[in-house]
């Protein structure tokens, strides 16, 4: 099944601030994806609770990016990119 993978305005703007390709992203989305379908993947990724309720985290180093999946529609909106302080404000 093709997933399909939306950014927010804030997740562009972040990713065009600080020269961090789209691809790169997205990788990491579909990374998720396949783990959640079962692969063994080495991918640090956490559900949120509180505001970000029904989200998920992924980290990559300082990089945060947040992210909610539509399993039945094979959907993706990634929310926040940031950096590790300021990715859940």
């Amino acid at each position: 099944m093709e997933w399909r993978v939306e950014l927010s305005s804030s997740a562009e703007k972040f990713l065009a601030k600080n020269h961090i390709p789209r691809e790169e992203i997205f990788d990491l989305v579909a990374r998720a994806v396949r783990y959640f379908s079962g692969e063994d993947i080495n991918i640090n990724i956490g559900k949120l609770s509180g505001a970000w309720e029904g989200f998920y985290r992924i980290r990559k180093g300082k990089l945060r990016i947040i992210v909610g999946f539509d399993f039945h529609s094979a959907f993706a909106r990634v929310e926040v990119v940031d950096w590790r302080g300021s990715a859940y404000k």
